[in-house]
């Protein structure tokens, strides 16, 4: 009897021994579970920098989507404006305005320079033009100072110059066609009209 005592006691003691090893491992294997949750912030970190570049994105397109060319109905208001800016007239052999040249100038080229700012893709053309006197060498260069003095004005008024282009015609494209000082006057201008536009 002694002896199986002894072997139960022997026996309960392995069991607890047992138990607190169990117990012990249990304890051991409770901390892994903590390192997934600390991962989990750092992928959390890692996300606000796609967030932060899908915010930067939709700036960009905003930017492009700015039109650099105008609308139709914007087009037409230029070529109003146009047509109400009369062409500016020289005295025979000068290409310095007139007070008369400044005033044709001066019409509607505020609004023009309003528009024009917006859109840095549309261009104007100024041309020079002479009448019939003198050598077509000669009077293609005088062609080009007048239109490059109207520039000089519509630069001056606020209209950007990388947007006013030049021509000279020289006495190539008259007005009028009579030999007498009338025709002659007209024929000695500026004239300014929208270039051909590439869309």
């Amino acid at each position: 009897m002694k002896k199986s005592r002894g072997l139960v006691v022997i026996s309960v003691a392995i069991v607890s021994m047992m138990g607190a090893a169990c117990a012990k491992k249990k304890v051991a294997t409770a901390p892994p579970p903590p390192p997934p949750p600390s991962s989990a912030p750092a992928s959390s970190r890692s996300t606000p920098p796609p967030q932060q570049r899908a915010a930067s994105t939709p700036a960009a397109p905003a930017e492009q989507s700015r039109p650099v060319y105008p609308n139709a109905a914007t087009r037409a208001r230029i070529d109003q404006l146009l047509a109400r800016i009369e062409d500016a007239y020289f005295d025979y052999d000068k290409h310095t305005l007139r007070p008369d040249a400044i005033k044709a100038l001066e019409a509607d080229s505020t609004e023009l320079r309003d528009i024009l700012k917006d859109y840095p893709a549309y261009k104007l053309t100024v041309e020079g033009h002479c009448d019939e006197r003198g050598s077509a060498e000669y009077n293609m260069a005088l062609g080009e100072a007048r239109a490059e003095a109207a520039k000089a004005y519509l630069v001056q008024v606020g209209i950007p110059g990388e947007q006013l282009g030049l021509v000279s015609y020289g006495k190539e494209k008259p007005v009028c066609d009579e030999h007498d000082e009338g025709c002659w006057q007209r024929n000695r201008r500026i004239h300014i009209m929208a270039q051909a536009q590439a869309q």
